[in-house]
């Protein structure tokens, strides 16, 4: 009897995937140094984990269905709580979010700012490019945006006008095969 070895062979040079399964003289599923897995029984490390891994994983799924129930008896509790207290939680809940977005954006405008003075320093230091070469730099990247996002245009372009030819040459072939009528309003 042969056994098939089902590792996955790859050829880089094809652009798919290819299942080649090999067929070799053993008898029974390798596993580790030529060993007989059939006749081999489970390994200590797949005891003790399995001893181990039931009780913890189930004590945490009991733990976790403990913790769903909660928050569904909370929310169900709160629902009443929220409708009622609402006009004063809405209005705090915006100025809270007011605050925070503040403070978050007062934090990004001093850290541009930090960015400036450091960049400023570094500039007057002479450790920084000049502003020529950043902005000739910045030119060729932006003009390399422009050059991809056209290729990419054309590429879809041509995709599609490829499939709205493949759509009418299927409806013309049904049309002459007799199987389907169109009818032209207009």
């Amino acid at each position: 009897m042969a056994n098939v070895d089902r590792r996955v062979h790859v050829d880089r040079t094809d652009k798919g995937l290819h299942l080649q399964p090999q067929y070799e003289d053993r008898v029974g599923y390798s596993y580790g140094a030529g060993a007989d897995y059939k006749s081999r029984g489970p390994s200590t490390n797949q005891v003790v984990s399995l001893i181990v891994g039931v009780p913890i994983g189930g004590s945490l799924l009991a733990l976790a269905g403990l913790t769903l129930a909660g928050s569904v008896i909370g929310f169900m509790i709160s629902i009443p709580l929220f409708l009622l207290f609402s006009p004063v939680i809405v209005p705090a809940a915006l100025t809270i979010g007011l605050a925070v977005t503040g403070i978050l954006a007062s934090g990004l405008f001093g850290l541009t700012g930090l960015s400036s003075v450091s960049w400023v320093l570094n500039y007057i230091r002479g450790r920084s490019d000049t502003v020529p070469e950043q902005l000739d730099y910045a030119k060729r990247r932006m003009a390399d945006a422009v050059g991809y996002a056209g290729q990419k245009g054309k590429e879809m372009g041509q995709y599609v006008q490829d499939k709205a030819h493949e759509a009418h040459d299927t409806s013309l072939t049904t049309e002459t095969n007799g199987k389907a009528r169109r009818s032209h309003i207009g």
